[in-house]
């Protein structure tokens, strides 16, 4: 019999969940190499889970290694011990990922994991920092760690971190997963790359409208994807997320959304989720707080 993915041992269980870029606009390539973009943020009810337990000796061990990425090299290793640092807390943490997300598909999953360590430990550690301090701490390990830390539905400006939360219609999506790795600083580094697109405003977002701007870069250097796209548009408008592989297109209701993910070809995994303006971390965390 297999083991669980996250033991009984585990103090603290939390939900690390997806996010959609439903929109992203690159304005320009930053001095710094970075670029200033325009990002529509949503989450959604999916997501991978953490387990958390205290440890006395200070030490951060993650029992659910990753293919291809060392222990040490881990988003949520790092996370954990750079607030660890940065709290100066003698406590550790032994860490169980349960992994749901796919890797390199533009649904956050790494970002996520390390804003759940963020928050979890926070609560586990007992020390009481707010979310403005976990979101700058986050914002130095990645730049879609912050919406994760703040857990709203967010207009997101600069590299991502300058946030306005929003209210948007709450559908429930089909979100397709190309069985392959996209790399984001390629696609960001790909000279055919739009750089220029002008700033809007939030106002005339919510009003409808939005592409992505990478999505012709990952079509073009990703075949399984610009296949993936077309197969979607049969049934509905559908749209890249952020710089990953996964594609997605919104519904009015669950049922119509398994209907259509029923008629994909088993080569191409997916999964149903409802969109949510506040992430199941935080209100998980409000529960939590209530107790």
């Amino acid at each position: 019999m297999s083991q669980p993915a996250i033991p009984t041992a585990a103090e603290l269980v939390l939900p690390a969940p997806a996010k959609l870029n439903l929109m992203l606009h690159i304005l320009g390539r930053r001095a710094d190499g970075y670029h200033e973009l325009q990002t529509l943020f949503q989450f959604l009810d999916f997501g991978d889970e953490l387990g958390f337990a205290l440890r006395a000796d200070g030490e951060i061990r993650l029992h659910s290694p990753l293919d291809g990425v060392p222990h040490d090299s881990n988003l949520i290793v790092r996370a954990a011990r750079q607030l660890q640092r940065q709290a100066g807390c003698t406590l550790g943490a032994d860490i169980w990922l349960d992994k749901r997300l796919p890797m390199g598909g533009g649904i956050g999953g790494g970002s996520s994991d390390a804003a759940t360590t963020l928050l979890g430990l926070n609560h586990l550690w007992q020390l009481h920092w707010d979310e403005e301090r976990l979101a700058s701490l986050g914002l130095s390990l990645g730049a879609d760690i912050p919406v994760f830390v703040r857990g709203r539905a967010a207009f997101a400006e600069g590299v991502g971190e300058k946030l306005t939360p929003v209210t948007l219609g709450e559908p429930w999506f089909l979100v397709a997963i190309p069985q392959v790795l996209v790399s984001t600083v390629e696609v960001f580094s790909d000279p055919e790359l739009t750089r220029d697109t002008p700033p809007i405003k939030v106002r005339s977002l919510l009003e409808g409208g939005g592409r992505n701007d990478c999505q012709p870069v990952v079509e073009k250097r990703y075949p399984e994807v610009r296949n993936a796209l077309i197969l979607l548009n049969k049934f509905v408008s559908a749209k890249l997320t952020g710089t990953g592989a996964c594609v997605f297109g919104s519904f009015p209701n669950r049922d119509d959304a398994d209907k259509v993910a029923r008629q994909l070809p088993a080569t191409l995994p997916s999964l149903v989720a409802q969109g949510r303006n506040i992430s199941m971390l935080h209100r998980e965390l409000e529960v939590l707080a209530k107790k």
